[in-house]
């Protein structure tokens, strides 16, 4: 059978779920997890002065857990004649952001425009009809804020976080760069030469590469598409080209704004102006992917050998309970490096920690990781370590992924205490009202709500 994981995505969805699953730990549970908490802290002088924590302390009597505090403002939706929608969560505090969310990536990409999606995020800013770039940056700066453009297979980013009162400046200037972009040929031509920087380093970085060729290998069709632009494609790319993809695909019935930190009435009166001549495209279904697998080797200059091994995550987000699932099971397992073993916490590592790195010293790191879409994904585990050792760390790797799916092997505490961090990991993210923006973006592409 698949084994399946997902990346924490910090979501209020996801954390509806994972509460509903979830409980605190009781006293008996919490007494015997402290001994593995704090194992390891005391060194050996202070070990013959101290009682053992291996029982509970005599006369310790634990306080109840406090209520979890789990209410959350309302996110109010306003979707516009023309198919944008607008949404925000009015979070208090003296700053915002503001982000546009397209459905757009690499897998909208035609062999033509391969590579366009990742000239779009390198062109994000740039100038406008209405601002040159250093208009753009000298704004930015006036208000305090700070931009960014990401891109991923099926979704770009373009973020400005700011103080709240220059709000009504920032999603202007925010607009401005998505709306009318004008991809004058040597800006793009000088993106080109940068890309082509940025892809010779990802051939030298063996985990960046690796990521990137797990899914050349395990799909056919659409997720399959390369996001970082290729090499042979550099040489054909142009304005006109990304010109082309870009009118295609930005479409009004494929774009959310979200903000955090904002009143709805007030986002919507400087937002609608500025998006209600935004032009709706034509009904586009969703390119195709069939996973197939595959097997990939490349010789690189590295002593370590790199090994990503994985498997098909079948529905991907859209498969919300089964997600639930793999988030807590990514936080289970974990991983990590060996550099950092003895350090501060040594008694508190994860599974595969404790199980792999800690027993076989030739595994120099080993983690569990996963790239997740709407209707499918990867999850799998990332191992490095010494060329002689590949045949047993890929064996070390199946064994542990038996383990997670094998009845008994993981433990009630065990199982609890990743419940817990996750739900932890989901509130500390959504403390970030860039985060929070994030999340009702992307959440209402993938979704249609939050």
């Amino acid at each position: 059978p698949a084994a399946a994981m997902l990346r924490l995505r910090s979501s209020a969805r996801l954390l509806r779920k994972l509460c509903e699953a979830s409980r605190p730990l009781g006293r008996g549970e919490a007494q015997r997890v402290l001994p593995t908490m704090t194992r390891g802290l005391s060194g050996a002088a202070s070990a013959a002065r101290s009682t053992s924590l291996l029982h509970p302390l005599p006369g310790l009597d634990l306080p109840p857990c406090l209520p979890d505090q789990l209410a959350r403002l309302p996110t109010r939706i306003t979707t516009l004649p023309n198919g944008v929608r607008v949404a925000s969560e009015d979070v208090p505090g003296p700053t915002a952001c503001v982000g546009v969310f397209v459905a757009s990536g690499s897998i909208h990409e035609s062999p033509e425009s391969a590579g366009a999606t990742h000239l779009l995020e390198k062109l994000a800013f740039k100038d406008t009809a209405h601002r040159s770039h250093m208009q753009i940056v000298q704004e930015v700066e006036a208000t305090g804020g700070n931009v960014g453009a990401s891109a991923s297979r099926e979704q770009m980013v373009y973020s400005y976080d700011t103080l709240k009162a220059y709000i009504p400046q920032a999603v202007e200037v925010l607009l401005d760069s998505v709306r009318n972009p004008l991809f004058i040929q040597d800006e793009v031509d000088r993106q080109l030469a940068l890309t082509r920087e940025e892809v010779q380093e990802v051939q030298k970085n063996p985990e960046k590469f690796l990521q990137e060729v797990l899914n050349l290998v395990g799909y056919e069709g659409a997720i399959a598409n390369p996001l970082i632009a290729p090499e042979e494609a550099l040489e054909i790319i142009n304005a006109d080209i990304i010109r082309k993809f870009y009118h295609e695909n930005f479409t009004a019935d494929r774009v959310v704004l979200a903000a955090s930190g904002v009143d709805h009435q007030q986002l919507l009166d400087v937002a609608e102006p500025l998006l209600s001549d935004w032009h709706k495209g034509s009904p586009v279904e969703t390119p195709k992917s069939t996973y197939t697998g595959g097997d990939f080797r490349h010789k690189a200059e590295s002593d370590m050998t790199h090994v990503a091994l994985a498997f098909e995550v079948p529905g991907g987000w859209l498969k919300e309970r089964d997600a639930t699932i793999m988030t807590v099971i990514q936080t289970l397992m974990g991983g990590g490096g060996s550099f950092s073993s003895g350090g501060p916490g040594k008694g508190m590592h994860s599974r595969l920690y404790l199980r792999v790195l800690t027993r076989y010293h030739d595994v120099q790191s080993f983690s569990a990781f996963s790239n997740v879409y709407d209707s499918t994904g990867l999850f799998g585990i990332y191992l490095t370590t010494p060329p002689d050792f590949v045949a047993k760390a890929v064996d070390i790797a199946v064994q542990e992924l038996i383990a997670i799916a094998t009845p008994g092997q993981v433990t009630e505490v065990e199982l609890t205490r990743a419940k817990n961090s996750t739900i932890s990991s989901v509130l500390m993210n959504l403390e970030s009202r860039v985060i929070v923006a994030e999340d009702i973006g992307r959440q209402l592409l993938t979704y249609g709500s939050r």
